[in-house]
C-alpha cells in the first residue's frame, strides 16, 4: 500500500536513509557528507509550512520525497521555486516520480508560485527525459559547477511556468495558511495514481 503525505520532522530518519546514498555514492546532489539527523531535521523545518515538502510510503516506509524552496533570496525572486526528488532504489523508473512532482507543481501553483526550477547533474536522461515529460524546458548548462569524486560535473537548468504573467502576482502564500481541503484534494490525487502504477 502506498500513501502520499506531508512531511513531518518527525521523518527525518526515513527521509534521510533515502537520501543519504545518493550524497555517498552519486553527484546527482553535491553535498558531499551525510548531515547528521539533527542538521537535516532543522533543513526540513526551514521548508516545512511554507513550501511544500512530500513524502511517498510503501507498507509503512518512507520510499521517496519531493520537496520545494525558494530560489533567489531577493524579494522580487519571491514567486520562484526549486524542486528537487529522490526515491530509493528499487523504487526508480516506475513513474512514481511524475506523479511526486506533479502533486508539487499544483500545490505550489495554489500557493501562487510562478516558475518552477530544476538543477541536475548532467549527464542524467532519465532525470532529464522526467522533467521533459512533464513540461520542463532546458534554459542552460551551468558548465564545470561543481566537484566532487575527483571531476567537475555541469548542471543543467530547467524550467516549467506554472502560473499567469498577464499582472502583478499576489504575494506567495505559505502552505500553513492554504486550504487544508485543497492539500488534502492535490493528496488523495496523487496517491490514487500511485495506486494504478506498478
Amino acid at each position: 500500500m502506498r500513501t502520499v503525505r506531508l512531511a513531518t520532522e518527525a521523518d527525518a530518519a526515513g527521509i534521510l536513509a533515502v537520501y543519504a546514498p545518493y550524497i555517498r555514492d552519486t553527484a546527482v546532489t553535491f553535498e558531499t557528507e551525510t548531515p547528521s539527523l539533527d542538521a537535516f531535521r532543522c533543513r526540513m523545518a526551514s521548508i516545512i509550512g511554507d513550501y511544500p515538502y512530500l513524502v511517498v510510503e510503501e507498507d509503512g516506509s518512507i520510499v521517496g520525497f519531493a520537496y520545494a524552496h525558494r530560489l533567489g533570496e531577493r524579494a522580487a525572486y519571491a514567486w520562484n521555486a526549486e524542486l528537487s526528488i529522490y526515491f530509493a532504489p528499487g523504487c526508480t523508473s516506475r513513474g512514481w516520480g511524475s506523479v511526486l512532482f506533479w502533486a508539487l507543481i499544483d500545490l505550489l501553483a495554489l500557493q501562487g508560485v510562478r516558475n518552477a526550477y530544476s538543477l541536475i547533474t548532467v549527464p542524467n536522461e532519465a532525470s532529464l527525459a522526467l522533467h521533459e515529460k512533464l513540461g520542463f524546458t532546458l534554459m542552460g548548462v551551468q558548465k564545470e559547477a561543481g566537484y566532487k569524486f575527483g571531476a567537475w560535473h555541469d548542471v543543467a537548468w530547467l524550467r516549467m511556468a506554472i502560473g499567469d504573467f498577464s499582472a502583478a502576482p499576489e504575494p506567495r502564500m505559505p502552505l500553513s495558511a492554504m486550504d487544508p481541503d485543497q492539500v488534502a484534494e492535490v493528496l488523495a490525487a496523487a496517491e490514487a495514481a500511485l495506486a494504478r502504477l506498478n
